[in-house]
């Protein structure tokens, strides 16, 4: 009975993995999963499973480890003013999600001068904008599309906007918890009503 119960769990994972948008997150999932279901087969004598698990953890090991090194390496974030025709059509285009996360948001905000678009491969996969101020960027939408809501383009931007001058980063406009969850793992600090964040 309880190695079904592990064989559920391991299957269980490998098909929400399948759910996840962060393609991280679906590689370790799927990892973790696999790893459990090629216990399972091997503890049942299920040989070719067990080698079909074998081969996926491999996949997923190898993509990870990929990942891992390019990721850095194939974003490039291209400084933009609110009235980018780019900026707007990404922005247009997932106007639904970024409403989730940035309630408090309008596109036809004023206190935006400053963007940020990150890119890969030539297309938009984030954008931070706000307003610059002696180096500090008060944030209103610090956006990425889901299948790179891992970090990555933030920790990319990190690095990349101390070269434009940018500083400290302060946010103070109304966020979903899960955006609070994502200000933490950058190292963002509270500070009364906003969050901050020296680079």
């Amino acid at each position: 009975m309880i190695l079904e119960i592990v064989g559920y769990i391991g299957s269980a994972l490998v098909v929400i993995s399948m759910l996840m948008s962060s393609i991280v997150k679906l590689r370790v999932i799927n990892t973790i999963g696999s790893i459990i279901s090629g216990v399972y087969a091997v503890l049942c004598g299920a040989l070719p499973l067990a080698l079909m698990n074998a081969c996926l953890i491999t996949i997923n090991l190898i993509s990870l480890w990929k990942l891992s090194r390019k990721k850095q390496e194939i974003f490039e974030m291209v400084p933009a003013d609110s009235d980018n025709i780019l900026l707007k059509k990404f922005l247009g285009s997932n106007q639904a999600d970024i409403q989730q996360y940035f309630p408090d948001y309008q596109p036809d905000d004023e206190t935006v001068h400053s963007a940020y678009i990150v890119l890969k491969e030539g297309a938009p996969i984030g954008a931070l904008l706000g307003d610059v101020t002696d180096g500090a960027l008060d944030i209103v939408i610090d956006y990425s599309t889901p299948t790179y809501r891992d970090c990555s383009v933030g920790k990319f931007l990190h690095e990349q906007l101390p070269k434009e001058g940018v500083r400290t980063l302060r946010f103070a406009k109304t966020v979903a918890e899960g955006h609070e969850t994502y200000l933490k793992k950058m190292g963002y600090v509270q500070d009364g009503a906003q969050w901050v964040l020296q680079l």
